[in-house]
């Protein structure tokens, strides 16, 4: 039988009261006081973003305060960037490309929940994946909602909340995000729509 971390992460409905998820959670706001606390100590930073993420190097920067549940599920390709108050929600895999920056107060949160009342008090819940890929620019307190691609290229201007998958070498804007504007693709650029 699957571990709750384990259904966690595939999608599956999970209780977030589960031990094992609590300890994840307890060790995440550890080493997200400590990025604090030890700011703007290069050698710490960097130690403790390595410790807290799934997958990261020496040119991710995040400036605190910041907020992740578990830290694990969030892997981040080169020149990452997330300022003041970013929040990741990361039940599900959270996955970045490179040279990803983000504005502050950004909030990504792969958590769900079911939308009967009943079935919601009884304390299950499931989450979705969020992808962002390379080059991609997300204005400060912009929401990402589970389940969403962020396309190559793309921005997302300030104060958005993005609810469906954004196309690459695109601006969207607004509540819901909507393209406002399509960006011309570098000629060397060959990847795949989202």
């Amino acid at each position: 039988m699957a571990s709750m971390r384990e259904r966690m992460t595939a999608g599956e409905m999970y209780l977030a009261n589960d031990p094992e998820l609590v300890k994840g959670r307890a060790r995440a706001y550890q080493l997200n006081q400590e990025l604090s606390q030890h700011f703007p100590d290069d050698t710490q930073r960097k130690r403790i973003t390595h410790e807290l993420l799934g997958a990261c190097d020496d040119t991710t920067f995040i400036q605190p305060p910041f907020f992740c549940d578990y830290g694990y599920n969030i892997k981040v390709g080169k020149n990452f960037y997330i300022n003041a108050f970013g929040t990741i929600l990361d039940g599900a895999p959270v996955t970045i490309g490179d040279n990803v920056m983000m504005g502050p107060q950004v909030q990504i949160y792969t958590a769900c929940h079911p939308l009967d009342p009943a079935e919601r008090n009884t304390l299950w819940e499931f989450s979705k994946p969020i992808h962002i890929q390379s080059d991609v620019w997300i204005g400060g307190g912009v929401v990402v909602l589970a389940g969403v691609t962020i396309g190559q290229g793309s921005t997302v201007a300030a104060g958005s909340v993005v609810t469906k998958d954004v196309p690459p070498y695109v601006v969207v804007a607004g509540n819901p995000a909507k393209v406002i504007k399509t960006l011309t693709r570098p000629v060397e650029d060959n990847s795949e729509s989202a």
